[in-house]
């Protein structure tokens, strides 16, 4: 078949291990997860098809037209084996990634075509590779996220030949007697085995029939397989729910601008996020649109309100493209789960600009961490536009952190609140940030609130003992002075 397999030969000259054509879009070509340069026109649904000939021949184009994705391997000749992964996007935009392994694919069935897996549940599981769910847990997982259930634990982490861990309240607790590796808890496709053998992690949310929800981030070690498993609740939890030091409902109430909920990895980020969402669908009559990397909590729409979730790596290539489309999709809200390099806070910040409310989360400890990292995502000589820009568009600041309560039971949620007032606004169009501490300590009636004042706060109540706080905080000298009152 001389047309895809012309590229293909191409490619590995090149090095490369992954083409990914889509109709309409120039193809990409990767190289361990890189971007290799490579000049080809793009590709109208009718040429890709000529492109693929017999490898997507009638047969296959009807599993297709039913599954919406459908995977196979193909054998170039003399160049060795290549999984493929077919996918039918919004509007039926047909996609083809081609993922060379020369190591075969563990597990994997005789080079024949097939179709994925229809999953039982009512969003189909998915990854950071474009229709690669996995095929199922195993008894053993089930049973082991019951048991991680019942002793409230956040995560599992599993690893080939090594212990099995549950975290409990932030600490690791390790499971007596569990040292089973990642194939006994996870059946993974062929596809999904040769991606991470390359090199690359796969992530996936799945609903059990418990309705609890899990998220799965399986990647290569030395050593093997290991993978983290997150213990989420199938739906988006009330803010009330939260028990938060502060209320935030009014956020979710803002006609347009930019809200981030900054935090480390692990802090409750998304949660706060998928609550504001739900406030915003239950109490405004809203189309609320979420780009997600994976999909964590299910939005329930309303009688007056939509939601229209949407997977990175499943639903949309990335979170660029996917804001990009969001904007001529009509929405009211927009949720981006993380902002991660320029030109997503770019579109971000356009989105806030021109009448959209935009929840957004981003890493960073502090508040003025926050506003300084979007700063500094910019070029040198753009950096005063964007002061200006964030300081029309910022409508608040929410930094939080996870700490274990003094007596056990659970964790507690410490915050940062900054909100948009002028004086903020200013202090933001005139890069000084330094000032922002002064601002938040005087702005309590405005709603805002320091992590130290939060964690005094916390310790006065013998909510978290004393070590905790000063272990989390920013200023240890403003929490000393908090302390003393």
């Amino acid at each position: 078949m001389p047309g895809v397999d012309q590229i293909l030969s191409a490619i590995v000259q090149q090095g490369a291990d992954e083409l990914r054509l889509v109709a309409d879009e120039n193809p990409v070509v990767l190289a361990a997860g890189v971007a290799r340069r490579f000049t080809m026109a793009a590709t109208p649904d009718p040429t890709l098809r000529q492109l693929l000939g017999e490898l997507l021949n009638a047969e296959r184009a009807h599993q297709l037209e039913n599954a919406g994705h459908l995977q196979l391997e193909h054998h170039p000749k003399g160049l060795g084996r290549f999984g493929v992964a077919f996918t039918l996007g919004p509007g039926g935009r047909l996609s083809a990634t081609f993922l060379r392994s020369a190591q075969g694919f563990p597990g994997g069935e005789a080079a024949s075509a097939r179709t994925a897996a229809a999953p039982s549940v009512a969003e189909p599981p998915a990854t950071t590779h474009p229709a690669l769910p996995p095929l199922g847990l195993t008894p053993r997982l089930l049973e082991l996220g019951e048991k991680a259930a019942e002793l409230r634990a956040s995560d599992i982490h599993l690893a080939d030949g090594q212990p099995t861990y549950f975290r409990v309240d932030g600490r690791l607790q390790r499971v007596a007697g569990a040292r089973e590796g990642v194939n006994e808890h996870l059946q993974l496709d062929a596809v999904a085995r040769a991606k991470i053998l390359a090199g690359h992690a796969l992530e996936f949310g799945v609903e059990l029939e418990s309705r609890q929800r899990l998220r799965v981030s399986v990647y290569r070690m030395e050593t093997g397989l290991a993978a983290a498993v997150r213990l989420l609740p199938r739906t988006a939890p009330s803010l009330e729910e939260l028990n938060l030091p502060v209320p935030l409902a009014d956020l979710a109430d803002v006609p347009h601008g930019l809200v981030l909920v900054c935090g480390a990895s692990g802090a409750g980020k998304s949660t706060t996020l998928a609550a504001l969402c739900r406030r915003a669908l239950e109490r405004r009559s809203v189309v609320l649109l979420t780009l997600e990397d994976p999909v964590e909590f299910a939005l329930v729409p309303t009688a007056q309100s939509v939601a229209r979730q949407r997977q990175v790596g499943r639903d949309v290539p990335d979170f660029v493209v996917g804001l990009r489309e969001a904007l001529r999709a009509d929405p009211d809200v927009i949720m981006v789960g993380e902002l991660r390099d320029t030109e997503t806070i770019r579109l971000a910040l356009t989105a806030a600009e021109t009448g959209h409310l935009v929840l957004a989360s981003l890493h960073s400890g502090s508040a003025a961490g926050c506003i300084e990292r979007v700063i500094d995502a910019y070029p040198p000589e753009q950096r005063s536009s964007v002061r200006t820009q964030l300081a029309e568009a910022l409508r608040a600041v929410v930094v939080q952190q996870l700490l274990p309560r003094a007596r056990g039971g659970g964790r507690v949620v410490a915050l940062e609140v900054l909100r948009a007032t002028h004086a903020v606004a200013n202090v933001v169009r005139e890069g000084k940030t330094a000032q922002i501490a002064t601002l938040l300590q005087a702005g309590k009636r405005e709603g805002m609130l320091s992590l130290e004042r939060c964690l005094a706060d916390y310790v006065h109540a013998g909510v978290v003992s004393e070590a905790t706080a000063r272990a989390s905080a920013n200023d240890r000298d403003s929490l000393a002075m908090y302390l003393a009152k």
